[in-house]
């Protein structure tokens, strides 16, 4: 006989997890009592949304469930932001809850909340266990859903009654991993194809990707003389450098890359969903007929046609895709070979930072400081706002598992996601990118990073306003700014006073010396960069975008 609590973690033991996040509530103290006893490891957080964000870059890093706690009420709302990024990403989270006791259901009790109404649009499963024998049978069931077809996020609700009540259960046994892979007659029929195209052009994106699969769609793309793009924070997916490589199709797209995509006779889109973003509002790509012939490969029958009907449909997994098509190749030199390296060249020119504009700092040369000194494996993550243009754009991804940002857009994503790259990898160089109004979205979880002994290097780039949303406002209603002015703390003091390392660059040649004080710290560390707001975008200042609308 063991409590629910137990049955709890032993299923989470049975299913590999080896490390949660959490903030502690008295709804599920059972839970946190057999954790005692446990080889998992506890991360406990600041705030939920924070815990989740997490847990979704661990999913997002690792492919296996990001495992996070968060109690009732207040908790579970604050940790609804998480979960709608990995439902929108595609990323396996799986979300415990706790909830009232049983005989406090259905009377508004203290914190109560329905989940499976709250979370029913923003989740794979909702579930709530209400009998602890059944414990192993959900919980297996949850990373079994987490994980297959496209992956996304569980949301468990655990009555404190039930976590304290006694059961006989039969031991967790392990999820069963389900890989869809293609037949032969859609491998096929896409070598037909691609034998009669002109202008292929091929897209990476969603998960479910590996290094071995990423190492073979190399081998395709070179065997192919294909041009390869990566949607919209997904760049992680193909080698920058290499000269297959033409660019990322996302927000703020290369001119010459959405031309070339959209004169493309076929596009392979191959493991994403080319939703809005990436797709320039259905314009690259339209929905629900594209110019193009399409072929998509998704690990999710339901994905196939839901957006777009593609002229061959191919239901399999990204790594079990380009494991079967590496095995194909030409039967001579393709005809478009020779306009490959034309559309690399096209990025490395796009992906070349300016070196001034606006102010006394300047975010190009900072940019390529960066790339002469980061590892190839360094990890990047970042929230959303016009300052990730700098990471996007002009950072040159080469490795997996170097990228952690949410493609929903979400604010206040990059310093929670980088304690847990750092908590994960701690031999490896992790860096966030905020904004100002990013960073203090979840910014307390800078304090988890000081706990634990995490020395994430947190890039804060303030321009003293919401920079998206005040461009986009100075481009509607020029001169009628409402809202989007913000007064900040001093940053690098505020990492001193959490016990971490603070610098504070207001000159452009001020910057390496600071970042390299604060890797030479061992903390973790917040390096400020004071920036013009005019430097709104890379080519384009406030006021340019004022004065044109």
């Amino acid at each position: 006989m063991k409590t629910g609590g137990q049955l709890i973690v032993d299923a989470l033991e049975a299913n590999g997890t080896d490390r949660i996040y959490c903030v502690p509530g008295e709804s599920y103290l059972a839970v946190l009592d057999a954790l005692h006893d446990s080889p998992i490891r506890t991360i406990v957080c600041r705030q939920e949304g924070g815990a989740a964000m997490m847990a979704d870059c661990h999913g997002r890093l690792t492919g296996k469930p990001g495992i996070c706690f968060v109690t009732r009420g207040p908790g579970a709302t604050n940790a609804s932001a998480g979960i709608h990024i990995a439902m929108q990403d595609s990323v396996p989270v799986i979300l415990f809850i706790g909830q009232v006791a049983s005989h406090a259901k259905e009377r508004e009790a203290f914190q109560e909340i329905d989940y499976k109404r709250f979370f029913g649009d923003i989740a794979k499963w909702v579930v709530e266990i209400d009998d602890a024998a059944r414990i192993p049978e959900f919980v297996t069931r949850a990373f079994a859903v987490a994980t297959s077809g496209r992956p996304g996020p569980v949301v468990i609700s655990l009555p404190e009654d039930m976590l304290t009540s006694l059961a006989e259960a039969p031991a967790a046994l392990p999820h069963t991993p389900v890989e869809t892979r293609p037949g032969e007659a859609e491998l096929d029929a896409l070598e037909k194809l691609l034998g009669n195209a002109k202008r292929p052009f091929v897209i990476l994106g969603g998960t479910r990707w590996d290094d071995d699969a990423v190492a073979r769609m190399r081998a395709i793309a070179e065997a192919w003389s294909l041009p390869v793009g990566c949607s919209f924070r997904r760049q992680m997916l193909f080698d920058h450098l290499h000269p297959n490589y033409a660019g990322d199709v996302g927000i703020g797209i290369n001119p010459k890359l959405a031309t070339a995509i959209k004169q493309a006779d076929l596009v392979l889109l191959i493991g994403g969903r080319m939703g809005e973003m990436p797709s320039s509002d259905y314009t690259v790509l339209k929905s629900p007929y594209p110019d193009q012939t399409l072929v998509h490969v998704h690990a999710d029958a339901g994905e196939l046609g839901r957006v777009y009907r593609p002229a061959l449909a191919i239901n399999a997994s990204p790594s079990a895709f380009v494991e079967a098509f590496a095995k194909r190749k030409p039967t001579a030199t393709p005809a478009w070979a020779d306009e490959t390296p034309k559309l690399h060249a096209a990025y490395l020119d796009w992906s070349t930072p300016p070196e001034s504009g606006p102010g006394s700092v300047q975010m190009g040369p900072i940019m390529n400081y960066l790339e002469k000194v980061l590892p190839d494996d360094a990890i990047l993550t970042n929230g959303a706002g016009n300052y990730a243009t700098w990471v996007h754009r002009f950072h040159r991804f080469r490795r997996l598992a170097t990228q952690a940002a949410p493609t929903s857009g979400s604010m206040g994503y990059g310093t929670p996601a980088a304690v847990a790259a750092k908590e994960l990898y701690p031999d490896r160089t992790v860096i966030a990118f905020a904004g100002d109004g990013c960073f203090l979205m979840n910014g307390q979880e800078f304090a988890t990073a000081v706990q634990y002994d995490l020395p994430i290097v947190v890039v804060v780039v303030n321009n003293g306003i919401y920079g998206t949303i005040r461009m986009h406002q100075e481009r509607e209603y020029p001169g009628r700014v409402v809202a989007t002015d913000l007064k900040n703390p001093d940053f690098a003091a505020l990492a001193r006073a959490y016990g971490g390392h603070g610098e504070t660059v207001e000159k452009t040649a001020d910057f390496a010396p600071a970042f390299e004080r604060a890797r030479a710290s061992g903390k973790p560390a917040i390096v400020e960069i004071r920036l013009d707001p005019e430097a709104i975008t890379p080519t384009r200042t406030m006021t340019q975008i004022r004065d044109k609308a």
